[in-house]
């Protein structure tokens, strides 16, 4: 992995402890479609799995326990102080996966996706837990969540519907440097000001952007603008939003936008990570 906070984590040792790699997404475009009856958002994008990536260590037995790498505890809180923990009861998505599979299992978690970040971290979770359970259907991942089918097979595709449309695409190998910010962003308070902004004609222009979600991220998190411009130029180049955020990424390695690993803004620190693709993950 291309982390540079002392390697791969470890974790416990041991017959029967599988080791499983849960891969980050990375959305290079989306568009919100519509609306549905229900609520939910249909939306069209592209997304890549990198090679950053939660780690889980599965063993004989019934529980969840989470640890956060060494640049995660760095990062300090999360917005208004509060810690960016992960909840570890039955709303878990390791614990939802479990259960959709029926299957039980000691789970230890080491969380190296920063959450609310926009790069699929629970959903990354949950994805290896079905792989390892042997179960790669569609419907069972969709009603984990929506990022939970691409995460299912990553590498790069066509998503669409509410998550559930996932078209494989040909696979590119690319590098991109993302901006691991010290705060995340509410995915569901995004879609909500998308909602407000859209019935007050407030939105951008449809194609105005890559990212059709990044101007109502910003009225959540007004902070994500000074990122972006202290981001932009440490790099020199325009930096797009992971998802509903808080990641800023830009394309190309620390050859093309420098090896910089930090950043400082307003006595806050934000890590620089370059990635690269990954290949789908083949079934077993």
């Amino acid at each position: 992995m291309s982390d540079r906070d002392g390697g791969p984590p470890t974790g416990p040792v041991g017959e029967g402890v599988e080791e499983l790699s849960a891969p980050a997404k990375l959305t290079l475009t989306l568009r919100v479609t519509g609306v549905r009856s229900d609520g939910y958002h249909l939306l069209r994008s592209e997304m890549v799995s990198i090679d950053r990536a939660d780690t889980l260590w599965v063993a004989e037995g019934n529980g969840l326990t989470v640890s956060t790498s060494l640049a995660q505890e760095e990062a300090g809180p999360g917005p208004g102080g509060t810690a960016r923990s992960v909840p570890v009861g039955p709303d878990n998505l390791v614990t939802r996966a479990l259960a959709a599979v029926g299957r039980t299992a000691q789970v230890d978690l080491v969380k190296r996706i920063p959450v609310g970040a926009g790069l699929g971290g629970g959903s990354a979770d949950a994805a290896a837990i079905l792989r390892w359970a042997g179960c790669w259907d569609p419907a069972v991942a969709a009603g984990l969540g929506a990022d939970v089918p691409f995460c299912l097979s990553g590498g790069r595709a066509s998503v669409g519907g509410i998550g559930e449309e996932v078209t494989p695409l040909p696979y590119r190998e690319r590098r991109f440097t993302l901006l691991l910010l010290p705060f995340g962003v509410d995915t569901g308070a995004v879609y909500r000001a998308w909602d407000r902004m859209a019935a007050g004609c407030e939105l951008p222009p449809p194609g105005s952007g890559s990212n059709d979600l990044e101007a109502p991220a910003l009225r959540v998190e007004p902070r994500l603008a000074r990122w972006r411009t202290a981001f932009e130029q440490a790099t020199g180049r325009r930096p797009r939003l992971a998802g509903s955020g808080s990641t800023w990424f830009v394309e190309g390695g620390p050859d093309q936008v420098g090896d910089r690993q930090t950043l400082q803004l307003g006595g806050e620190q934000a890590e620089l990570v370059p990635v690269r693709t990954t290949r789908p993950t083949l079934r077993g």
